[in-house]
């Protein structure tokens, strides 16, 4: 099951088959959602998705997460059929459960290093909120990703994961997905160069030739409009539905 729909305040909880597959509780265009269903589809983990209006969200949401966030994974053949939150969790949980097509390295050091690498990210992720709530904060987006421009150049590979994308890569790439939002919140300071982010660049291309990002990707025109939604205080949720 899957819909574009967004169950809201006073829906009635949805009716999911028995059938033992992973129900996923999401929001389309939540960049932290897309974390976890860029690492289900790279496993190719069948899954069920029931999208949250996480404005008016439904009563029933806290069953299957405490704190009414998403991404929320039910695991519905553990006992108690228990659920995970937080998207950095949720997929180190995927990547453990399925060794099929591996995305964190084995290495501890390796595995350790790019861990920190992606709390460094927050750098980017606070500065893509502080645009889109105050319109300011873009010079210190591009200093934060001065970061990782370094960090592809040091590893020498097309992806951070080497020479296809990783977990790394997974985990940052909704945020590089929406630049065009950053954009389209501030058309004439928004400067994004590529002769200082050349490794980025190319990076940003090949992602977005790859099947799993397009296996769940939106368009700059699509998320723009929702943004422009959400901004006027009515964020339409089921724009793709």
């Amino acid at each position: 099951m899957s819909s574009s729909k967004h169950y809201a305040k006073g829906s009635p909880k949805p009716v999911l088959p028995e059938d033992g597959i992973l129900r996923l509780y999401s929001m389309r265009f939540c960049p932290y959602a897309q974390r976890a269903h860029l690492v289900l589809n790279a496993k190719n983990v069948p899954y069920h998705t029931v999208n949250i209006n996480l404005t008016e969200k439904p009563e029933w949401l806290v069953d299957f997460s405490p704190l009414l966030k998403v991404p929320a994974l039910q695991l519905v053949e553990e006992k108690d059929q228990p659920s995970l939150i937080e998207s950095l969790i949720i997929s180190e949980y995927l990547d453990d459960k399925y060794p099929e097509n591996p995305l964190l390295p084995k290495d501890p050091l390796k595995r350790a290093q790019d861990k920190i690498l992606l709390e460094r990210f927050s750098g980017i992720t606070n500065a893509f909120v502080k645009i889109l709530l105050e319109g300011t904060g873009l010079e210190d987006y591009w200093v934060a990703l001065d970061i990782f421009e370094k960090e592809l150049t040091k590893r020498g590979t097309a992806f951070f994961g080497g020479d296809k994308p990783g977990f790394v890569d997974y985990m940052i790439w909704p945020w590089f997905e929406r630049l065009s939002v950053i954009e389209y919140r501030l058309p004439e300071e928004y400067n994004f160069d590529e002769k200082r982010f050349p490794k980025i660049s190319k990076w940003i291309a090949d992602l977005k030739a790859d099947s799993v990002v397009k296996s769940f990707i939106a368009t700059p025109e699509q998320h723009n409009e929702f943004w422009r939604t959400r901004k006027a205080g009515n964020p339409n949720y089921d724009l793709l539905a």
